[in-house]
């Protein structure tokens, strides 16, 4: 295995990440199903679009559609432990893009459309950045493979 893949899968031999892992990819998944497909009460890409578009993320649909797939499949890789490291990273970017372009000036609370919800969701995209995704993942199989 070349020395990139070995550090993208690199992990701990631990249980902790999957604390995380379950619980952010199912809320990344459905948030990015929400963008892209319209589920549980979503706008698709089109009406996401349209909205990112009059905040001024242009193009909307470009960016409606890189939020999205970034939620749905980076959620999903992370549910999977499958090349956690940089589906997490990916997350992470796009928690900071969201907390700066949209909740930041709400204050920190989410009944005012506040911060701390992606701010939750960063800390545990930026631990399993650090921490990989332990024992019970797909990279942890093929690190051992490696």
């Amino acid at each position: 295995m070349n020395s990139t893949i070995k550090k993208l899968v690199q992990t701990q031999d631990s249980i902790a990440p999957l604390a995380l892992r379950i619980p952010a990819g199912i809320i990344f998944m459905a948030h990015g199903a929400q963008k892209l497909f319209g589920w549980f009460g979503g706008y698709g890409i089109e009406g996401t679009g349209q909205w990112m578009a009059s905040i001024g993320l242009e193009p909307g649909w470009l960016m409606a559609a890189m939020a999205g797939g970034a939620e749905f499949f980076g959620g999903l890789a992370i549910l999977l432990g499958l090349l956690t490291r940089p589906a997490a990273l990916v997350l992470a970017v796009t928690m900071v893009v969201a907390i700066v372009t949209v909740h930041l000036g709400n204050g920190l609370f989410m009944a005012n459309n506040g911060y701390e919800f992606g701010l939750a969701l960063l800390a545990m995209s930026v631990s399993l950045v650090l921490s990989g995704s332990g024992r019970f993942g797909i990279d942890r199989l093929l690190q051992q493979k490696g």
